[in-house]
């Protein structure tokens, strides 16, 4: 999570020190505290079916068939059909040979001989005493594990301890949503609070452990706080104003069947807080590290200055950013796109439906809370970059302006002439901007 930027900084003086453990530390007791308070202690289970046992097993042999003709199609159904003997590698026919139907239908697994498959077995509900087995799914388990190894590998291979690092924050940030977060929604605690709390402990173990203790690390991390909490603050607000339900999607519809008691109105919100904290961490920590990389190229640069020549590259980095954040949304939900274009409404009905409406909602809450993160932790930048400055001891003599002139005249000249270029483009003054024109 966020870029590395690994040039060791000086450490800021003693009161900017002494400033920022006061205000984040309180802050990280304040988080540990409500996450004791909304820790999850009601773990029963969600009442549901039995479980289906499952076994593995290796696919031997395939033999297809003509799919029987039905009502819808007399020519032949849909297939495959026939059927696959599939040797039981676990359970208490491991070393058996089974005789399965072939997986047919939307979704169903695609097999071939030699793939590694789960099955299970389905009781006849006329005969309790007969049962079969059945292909269920395609094992994952090793891909899964290679892949990961990959990607560990590749990080660590980069970023080296800085990337060990990285590892160790994704595994702690996996942990406290798979053991705080979401048992906590799922006790029927209220969403919004238990995702800013879990927000935040995410984001200062990640945030220290990977870009080290320092006032640089401080800065983003007050900055990404208080942006997460301006984008809970606008997701209240944005889906009070549009009259969201949360039931926009029929995974949300799904978990109101099984799970009464939670509120998707809040599982929502949550949902845009935790999505926005990778992408806010990325840009606090780019704007604190641009303010400091600034500061130790020119030390003789002002606060302002310092605040507007890094808000030029938060500016820019924000137009990227927002096109990333618009696109990870559209990626994860191509199939809602698929069926917007294959819907006979029309487009205003389309998108003022609440499924669509709160994908909206969702980018432009999470953009909104990443655009005010960039002058929030700047100012902060700024402000302990700048503090404790002292006044020159020295002072030294002035430059003598015409030797400065003709430099700069000499080096604005073109190739292959001698008078001085006096377009306003020959050199760039301090007080210059290079933003680009449009």
């Amino acid at each position: 999570m966020g870029h590395d930027h690994s040039r060791p900084v000086a450490a800021a003086p003693p009161r900017v020190r002494r400033i920022l453990i006061a205000t984040v530390v309180p802050l990280f007791l304040l988080s540990v505290v409500a996450a004791l308070v909304l820790w999850p202690r009601d773990t029963a289970q969600v009442p549901g079916g039995e479980d289906v046992p499952r076994y593995h097993g290796t696919v031997s042999r395939l033999v297809t068939e003509t799919c029987p003709p039905t009502p819808e199609d007399p020519d032949g159904g849909e297939g495959p059909c026939g059927t696959a003997t599939v040797s039981v590698d676990t359970g208490p026919d491991a070393g058996r040979q089974v005789e399965t139907p072939i997986p047919a239908g939307p979704g169903a697994p695609k097999v071939d001989v030699g793939d590694k498959v789960v099955l299970v077995v389905l009781t006849d509900p006329t005969d309790p005493t007969v049962s079969n087995y059945s292909i269920a799914a395609h094992q994952r388990g090793k891909p899964l594990v290679w892949l990961a190894l990959v990607f560990a590998v590749a990080i660590v291979a980069f970023g080296r301890w800085r990337g060990l690092a990285a590892l160790g924050g994704l595994v702690v940030s996996f942990g406290i949503l798979l053991l705080f977060v979401l048992p906590g929604i799922g006790a029927g605690q209220s969403p919004l609070p238990v995702a800013i709390t879990g927000a935040a402990l995410i984001m200062f173990v990640v945030l220290y452990l990977t870009h080290g203790i320092s006032a640089q690390t401080s800065v983003a991390v007050l900055g990404t706080l208080a942006s997460l909490v301006l984008t809970g603050i606008l997701g209240v607000l944005a889906t009070a104003f549009t009259h969201l339900t949360g039931h926009g999607s029929e995974d949300a519809t799904t978990l109101s069947m099984f799970q009464a008691d939670v509120d998707l109105h809040g599982l929502l919100l949550a949902g845009i807080i935790i999505g926005s904290l990778g992408v806010l961490d990325d840009v606090t920590v780019t704007q604190a590290a641009t303010v400091t990389e600034l500061a130790h190229a020119n030390p003789n640069l002002t606060r302002l200055q310092l605040y507007r020549a890094a808000t030029r590259v938060g500016r820019a980095h924000i137009a990227s950013t927002v096109n990333t954040i618009v696109l990870a949304y559209a990626g994860a939900s191509l199939p809602l796109l698929l069926l917007i274009t294959a819907d006979t409404r029309g487009v205003s009905e389309i998108v003022t439906s609440e499924f669509l409406a709160q994908e909206i909602v969702r980018s432009i809450v999470a953009t909104l809370g990443l655009i005010a993160a960039v002058p929030i932790t700047t100012g902060l930048a700024a402000l302990v970059t700048t503090a404790g400055r002292g006044r020159p001891t020295t002072t030294r003599p002035p430059r003598p302006t015409g030797d400065r002139d003709d430099a700069l005249a000499a080096l604005s000249t073109p190739r292959g002439t001698t008078e001085p270029a006096d377009t306003p483009a020959a050199w760039p003054t301090r007080q210059r901007s290079t933003d680009t024109t449009w």
